[in-house]
């Protein structure tokens, strides 16, 4: 872990667009994780061995996570879902390696992902159901609930971002205050916090990423049915 700081440093600038490390950090880590999710899964066989054991094990725990709030919605959103867990857990441990922090400690990641989980919801709640059905349960039970409705959905995106940045940052904060007064006399206490936080982070943002998206869906699946 560097340096804790609400700043985050600029490698570059092109006009109004401003690429930070974090930025840097988060297109790197995506092309890692893809690269080894391909290579783990380029030679599937039906005579498994441990590394594809493990691997199917994974999936199908994260298959089941879904299923149980999604349904039989849980093939249409699982990717979605699966990368978004998968990401965020490499994304939070990152700050445990010498000399990187982790991206989501950045203010401007955790929104991209934020609004990545807005966009999704009103994506996947459009292709099952239709454009006029999606946007007209937002007039239900009542067209003078636009409002409210419409805040909610800024809100709880407002909420997502501001959630993983805040607790990430913090325990950030708090293990370099730690390291300052103890040294390094209590480094292995520090890092199975920091591992249990990065995790629990990661599993809470996409819950509710995946409670955002199965609501999006299901909720005109009712109306229908009303």
């Amino acid at each position: 872990m560097n340096d804790v700081g609400l700043g985050v440093e600029n490698i570059a600038v092109l006009g109004p667009l401003h690429i930070s490390i974090s930025l840097v950090t988060s297109i790197c880590l995506t092309i890692i994780v893809s690269a080894v999710g391909w290579l783990l899964t380029r030679n599937l066989s039906r005579s498994p061995s441990t590394l594809q054991a493990m691997v199917e094990a994974i999936v199908s725990v994260l298959e089941e996570a879904v299923a149980q709030v999604a349904g039989h919605h849980t093939q249409r959103i699982m990717p979605f879902i699966a990368s978004l867990w998968i990401f965020l857990v490499f994304a939070n441990l990152l700050g445990l390696v010498p000399g990187l922090d982790s991206p989501t400690r950045d203010l401007s990641v955790t929104t991209a992902l934020a609004i990545t989980v807005f966009l999704s919801v009103h994506w996947f709640g459009i292709r099952t159901q239709g454009l006029r059905r999606y946007l007209a349960h937002y007039l239900t039970p009542n067209p003078i609930l636009l409002p409210f409705h419409l805040i909610s959905e800024v809100t709880r995106t407002v909420a997502l971002a501001l959630r993983l940045f805040g607790n990430l940052m913090s325990l950030e904060m708090a293990a370099l205050l730690v390291l300052m007064v103890a040294g390094f006399l209590v480094p292995i206490p520090l890092m199975m916090l920091h591992i249990v936080e990065a995790l629990v982070q990661a599993y809470i943002f996409g819950m509710l990423a995946l409670i955002y998206v199965a609501g999006g869906i299901q909720s005109q699946e009712e109306r229908q049915t009303v």
